[in-house]
C-alpha cells in the first residue's frame, strides 16, 4: 500500500480526471479497500476539497466547486501551460496584470526545478488586441524551445511551413533547407504566436509564425543580439503588419472631416487621431496598408465625408464610388435567391 500522502495525491488526481468515480473503481485503481478510499476522501475534505458523495447502485464520489480554493494538483504539461497563460495575461493590458504576476510567482515557487527553468526562459510580449485562431495552435514544447533559444541567445534552426508552398514542377524530395536565425523575441499578437528573428541566410529581420515552426536540434552557437529596427519589438511587429518596413508608420495615411462628433468616432478610430472642429464635426487622421483600404475604412462611418488630403485618398474614394454605383445599378443576372437560403442550383 502506498504511503498516505502519495495515495491522497493519486486519489486527487483521479478525481480531477473525470466527473464521477464509483467507489469500487477508485479502490481498484489505488489498490486499496473501499474503506481506505472513504477514509482518504474524508482527509481530502478536511484539507478543503469539496468532494460530494454520489448516490446510486455503486455509490461514488465527485470533486465539486467549493467556497474556498484548496491546493491544486497539476502534471508537468498543465503546470507549464498555466505558467505560459499567466505570463501572457501579465502583458495583455486587460487590467489583471498585477494579479497575473502574483499568481505566476505563486505557481513558480512550488514548481520542480526542471519546470521552473523552462518557465523562466519563456519571455512573451503581447502586441495588439487578443483574438482567436483555432487553426494556429502551437504546442507548449515549441513555445518553450523558442523561448529557451531567445533567452540563451542561441542560433535556432527550424523547418518552416510557408502559407503558400512554392509551385515548382519538380520539388526537392529532401525539402527546403532549414532556416537559421538569431531569435530576438517571442510575441503574442491577435491570438497567434510569432518569433521575431534575424535571418542569417537572408541577412534581414523576419517575423515567423510559431505554429509553422518545427525546431531542429541541436541548437546553434551563441550570438550577440543585434539592435532591432525602431528599438521596440511592439513597434517593429506592428510596422511589419502594416507593411511599413519597420518604420512604424502606415504606408498610406490621409485626413478627412466627418459629420460626426469626435466622441462617436474615437472608439472606432484604432490608432488614428480625432480632433473636434465644431458641433457635430471632427477631423480624422488615419492610416492603412492601401489607399483603397483607407477609403473603405473611413466609409464605415455613416456620415458625410470631406477629404482633406492627400490626392491619392481622394482618387481612392472616386474609384470606390464608381464601383459601388455600378454594383447598385447593375441588374441581377439570375433569378432572385429564395428567402431564407441560397439560390437553388
Amino acid at each position: 500500500m502506498p504511503k498516505t500522502s502519495a495515495r491522497l495525491l493519486a486519489l486527487l488526481s483521479l478525481l480531477q480526471a473525470r466527473r464521477d468515480w464509483p467507489g469500487a473503481l477508485l479502490a481498484e485503481r489505488l489498490d486499496v479497500s473501499p474503506r481506505t478510499v472513504r477514509r482518504d476522501v474524508d482527509r481530502l475534505r478536511e484539507l478543503g476539497y469539496p468532494i460530494a458523495a454520489v448516490k446510486g447502485p455503486d455509490g461514488g464520489y465527485r470533486l465539486g466547486a467549493g467556497a474556498d480554493l484548496p491546493p491544486l494538483l497539476f502534471d508537468d504539461e498543465q503546470a507549464v501551460a498555466l505558467a505560459v497563460a499567466l505570463r501572457i495575461a501579465a502583458t495583455t493590458g486587460a487590467g489583471i496584470e498585477e494579479a497575473a504576476v502574483r499568481a505566476l510567482n505563486t505557481v513558480r515557487q512550488v514548481m520542480p526545478a526542471r519546470l521552473r527553468h523552462r518557465v523562466d526562459t519563456l519571455q512573451v510580449t503581447a502586441v495588439g488586441q487578443p483574438g482567436a485562431h483555432p487553426d494556429s495552435r502551437v504546442g507548449s514544447d515549441v513555445l518553450v524551445t523558442l523561448g529557451e533559444a531567445v533567452h540563451a541567445r542561441q542560433v535556432l534552426r527550424f523547418d518552416y511551413t510557408p502559407a503558400f508552398p512554392p509551385d515548382t514542377a519538380a520539388p526537392d524530395p529532401a525539402g527546403p533547407p532549414p532556416r537559421r536565425v538569431e531569435p530576438h523575441h517571442l510575441v503574442a499578437r491577435g491570438g497567434r504566436w510569432y518569433l521575431v528573428a534575424w535571418d542569417l541566410d537572408r541577412g534581414d529581420w523576419r517575423t515567423f509564425r510559431a505554429d509553422r515552426i518545427t525546431p531542429r536540434t541541436p541548437a546553434g552557437p551563441r550570438f550577440t543580439p543585434r539592435e532591432l529596427p525602431g528599438g521596440e519589438v511592439s513597434r517593429f511587429v506592428a510596422a511589419g503588419f502594416r507593411g511599413a518596413g519597420g518604420s512604424g508608420e502606415w504606408p498610406c495615411r490621409g485626413q478627412v472631416i466627418l459629420d460626426l462628433p469626435a466622441a462617436e468616432v474615437s472608439p472606432y478610430a484604432r490608432d488614428g487621431v480625432v480632433e473636434e472642429i465644431g458641433p457635430g464635426r471632427c477631423r480624422l487622421t488615419l492610416g492603412a496598408w492601401s489607399w483603397a483600404g483607407l477609403a473603405a475604412t473611413i466609409g464605415l462611418f455613416d456620415a458625410g465625408i470631406e477629404v482633406v488630403g492627400p490626392p491619392e485618398l481622394r482618387a481612392a474614394f472616386a474609384r470606390l464610388g464608381r464601383r459601388y454605383t455600378a454594383a447598385a445599378t447593375t441588374p441581377p443576372t439570375g433569378p432572385p435567391a429564395p428567402r431564407g437560403g441560397p439560390a437553388a442550383p
